[in-house]
């Protein structure tokens, strides 16, 4: 897989946006910051985590080129301020998305190495999970 940027705002094929459960999205607020992501490395076959159990224990953002699903990443989050955010992610989910939305892939990234002062600086580019 290439490096991607997502956009601000494990390919077992992308599943439709309604295939996933409301309190899953609840946890991952819509990233409003350019993203850019590229392969962390490694991946152990089978090997699958739970939900993260904090409010930040991920983000969701658009993207037109999916990564692989439960594929880890290096993740640079581009604040506001001119500084980034450097962490490392795994993908939760990648839904493909229909003709007229923002991208072709909304995809849910899980923090998996993330700097505690640093998920504080993620606060202010945040949506709210709730619509």
């Amino acid at each position: 897989m290439n490096a991607q940027t997502a956009k601000a705002g494990g390919h077992t094929g992308p599943r439709r946006m309604t295939d996933r459960k409301l309190s899953e999205r609840k946890t991952y607020p819509r990233l409003q910051a350019p993203v850019y992501f590229s392969p962390a490395g490694f991946r152990w076959p089978g090997r699958r985590r739970g939900p993260a159990s904090d409010p930040l224990g991920g983000v969701c953002v658009f993207t037109d080129e999916p990564p692989d699903q439960g594929a880890p990443l290096h993740v640079e989050i581009f604040l506001l301020d001119g500084t980034s955010v450097v962490c490392r992610v795994e993908v939760a989910w990648v839904d493909a998305l229909g003709d007229g939305a923002p991208a072709r892939y909304d995809v849910g990234l899980r923090f998996t190495a993330i700097q505690p002062n640093d998920r504080e600086r993620l606060s202010p580019v945040l949506e709210s999970a709730r619509r």
